[in-house]
């Protein structure tokens, strides 16, 4: 479960007159000034040219922030588009490496890490990774559209405009991502199909309606529904060319990295003081943690839900019987999405009652089914959360729902997602989990950490906010909540665990689902989707183990160092004052404010 990924970062043209990245347009002082600038006040200025050219040269990622002056913009993924990107992005690296980043305050020299680590593994994914070759996926013009008609930022009649003139270039758009396409790994080719399928609705009735009851001119609407109906037809061709070219010809690679490509992916992508490697070895030990508390919860609970019997000599089956047990009570089929919603105010109201963190009740929580366009990646659910520049729009909590599937997938999965993994969903992914921590990240000072969100920070802290509610009370302290997250949270710790074995030791889909069906207890239907998610993804699996990982381990070494002075509430918000930072760097500003 995670908030949806941050569009390509990707880059258009270069020229000092759309705010270009730095070195020839801006000297770094002005003009007569009696003072020279501090290094502060030079990388502030900095960061603020920087910030502005990087939206120019991203126009959907600078959408996704919640910046829509490019939101007509459409980034064509060439190989002209691809030569620009490198040739700007040397640049802004030579620029960052004149500032003197041992003279920085510690909230810059973030900062500036975080800048670094973005220009160097951008160059890693074009250069090296090249996904953009084997991943048809990363083709699809539905969710930039999607998130635009949607927005409530601008009056309609603009946001339509802008639309139509980012489609207008939707026939050279999925052009490029056809010559792109060399050897894709058929993981991707399929997702990329149901993807761009789900995606065509995108650009149906609802789109028509709106231009129908707009202020746009007969002509404009006009060019707007030709401009529909070709892009309708570029994406269908681009799904034909992909069922009965691309998979007909067989001719793929595999969906796994290998050990030098994960690690430097970990590396670039988790930001952690800790080696993947490190990470694979610790989640090990944990679950192995886990696993003994989960015996000793099982055999306390045998004799309330198994009067009578004798409990069994092997221990696992013990816990798999109490787990087994617990999980027939859940929601129906049908009210799924609505056993959801109905959890998020007993939520809000344990975080206020036990003064947990502040919340904010002016920032909205939408609870809705996962539009059509982001399912299939074997995410169940998911927040997309408004950036720092919209901070009063709407956060979607996406729930994928039921309808549809086989009456026995269907129960399998709400085994899974019973009463009691139900709430601990909600916490992860709504409160205090992801919708609270973006909330926080939106109002940071820093714009750098907001933009530059780090997924293990985020993943976990979703993980640490369950800890935080069950060790508060949440549940009433109950073996079966605990229990329950235990299971929960070795999913968590096996995330790690297999995306290491699927990615560097080459693990089969037989030996996965058996490992987590095994020590994780889990469902069939959740083991399977689990595997398909590991094909369709790198590292970000083992983001919840580390980031929760580091994040307790702060607290409970602030914790130790403070005493009696150390109080949760204060930790709590502010960690999350950081914004989006990675942890290793929260660690080093908390450990100099403490």
């Amino acid at each position: 479960m995670t908030p949806t990924s941050t569009p390509k970062l990707l880059f258009l043209a270069a020229g000092c007159a759309a705010a270009l990245w730095l070195g020839s347009c801006d000297s770094g002082q002005h003009a007569g000034s009696a003072e020279t600038p501090t290094a502060d006040a030079n990388f502030e200025r900095f960061k603020t040219q920087f910030i502005d050219s990087l939206w120019y040269y991203n126009p959907e990622w600078a959408s996704g922030q919640g910046y829509h002056r490019y939101d007509s913009l459409l980034v064509v993924p060439n190989a002209a588009h691809r030569q620009v990107e490198a040739k700007e992005q040397a640049r802004v690296r030579k620029q960052l490496g004149t500032f003197p980043v041992g003279e920085l305050s510690v909230n810059n020299q973030t900062d500036f890490r975080l800048i670094e680590n973005y220009l160097n593994s951008s160059r890693f994914y074009a250069d090296t990774l090249r996904e953009w070759q084997w991943n048809p996926a990363g083709y699809n013009l539905g969710s930039s559209v999607a998130e635009i008609l949607n927005g409530r930022y601008q009056p309609l009649d603009r946001r339509l405009r802008s639309i139509s003139l980012k489609i207008s270039r939707a026939a050279d758009y999925y052009a490029a991502a056809e010559d792109n396409i060399q050897k894709p790994t058929r993981e991707h080719t399929e997702l990329a199909i149901r993807q761009n399928q789900g995606a065509l609705g995108v650009f149906g009735p609802a789109l028509l309606d709106s231009i129908n009851r707009s202020g746009l001119s007969e002509r404009e609407k006009k060019d707007f529904r030709d401009r529909i109906a070709t892009t309708r037809l570029v994406m269908e061709n681009y799904i034909r060319f992909l069922r009965e070219e691309v998979l007909p010809a067989g001719q793929f690679r595999s969906f796994r990295l290998g050990k030098t490509l994960y690690d430097r992916k970990f590396y670039y992508d988790i930001q952690s003081s800790y080696s993947a490697d490190q990470v694979y070895q610790k989640a090990q030990q944990h679950k192995q943690e886990l696993l003994r508390d989960m015996k000793k919860r099982a055999a306390r609970l045998w004799p309330k839900y198994f009067a009578g019997q004798s409990q069994p000599a092997d221990s696992l089956a013990a816990v798999q019987q109490v787990i087994s047990r617990l999980s027939q009570n859940h929601a129906t089929q049908a009210g799924f999405v609505a056993a959801v919603k109905a959890q998020i105010p007993t939520l809000v109201k344990f975080v206020n009652d036990q003064k947990l963190l502040t919340q904010d009740p002016t920032k909205p929580l939408v609870v809705r089914e996962t539009p059509p366009y982001m399912r299939g990646s074997g995410a169940g659910a998911s927040v997309s959360a408004p950036g720092p520049y919209d901070k009063a729009a709407d956060t979607y909590y996406n729930v994928e729902p039921l309808d549809g599937q086989p009456a026995e997938q269907a129960q399998s999965y709400l085994r899974e997602y019973n009463e009691y993994t139900l709430q601990i969903l909600n916490i992860h992914e709504a409160i205090p989990g992801h919708y609270t921590q973006l909330v926080y990240a939106n109002r940071s000072p820093s714009l750098i950490k907001s933009i530059f969100g780090n997924g293990a920070m985020i993943e976990g802290w979703a993980v640490y906010a369950e800890r935080l509610m069950l060790e508060s009370g949440y549940g009433g302290n109950s073996d079966e909540m605990w229990l329950m997250w235990d299971k929960w949270n070795m999913r968590v710790t096996l995330n790690a665990i297999i995306d290491h074995e699927i990615q560097v030791n080459n693990a089969s889909e037989a030996s996965i689902v058996a490992l987590l069906t095994r020590d994780g207890f889990q469902e069939q239907s959740e083991a399977t989707n689990k595997w398909r998610r590991a094909t369709l993804s790198q590292v970000q699996l083992a983001s919840y183990f580390t980031g929760y990982t580091e994040i307790y381990d702060l607290r409970q070494e602030l914790r130790q160092q403070q005493g009696s002075r150390f109080d949760l509430k204060a930790f709590n918000e502010q960690f999350l004052s950081y914004g989006s930072a990675p942890v290793r760097y929260i660690r080093n500003m908390m450990l100099q404010k403490s």
